[in-house]
């Protein structure tokens, strides 16, 4: 079973840039559609972005314009590069992997937004 190790949270200033990035462990990287959820405080997790094995993309309209997933088969690895932040992105980043009917999560990594 794949194991998910986020990084790169941490607090940042409105406006300003964070890349999180999300290794998988184990094989057969590239057949899995990849994502990004997160959780507000006191609210529900949610989708923030997905790629699929094939690359595409889809995304929540809240970030689309500010948000780009990513993905490098070669690393085992997808990122979430995330610009021009705002307070209300702040939240617990999720990866998670879907292989099939089975999903697997990432522990999470805290983003905070604030001036």
């Amino acid at each position: 079973q794949v194991q998910l190790v986020e990084s790169g949270g941490g607090s940042v200033q409105p406006g300003g840039s964070l890349r999180l990035s999300c290794l998988a462990s184990g094989t057969f990287f590239s057949l899995y559609t990849m994502g990004w959820y997160r959780q507000p405080p006191g609210k529900q997790r949610e989708l923030v972005a997905g790629i699929a094995s094939g690359g595409s993309t889809n995304y929540a309209d809240s970030v689309k314009g500010r948000f780009t997933i990513s993905r490098d088969n070669a690393k085992n690895t997808v990122y979430l590069q995330m610009d021009s932040l705002k307070p209300e992105d702040t939240a617990v980043y999720y990866c998670y992997a879907d292989l099939i009917a089975t999903r697997t999560w990432g522990q999470g990594t805290q983003v905070t937004v604030s001036s």
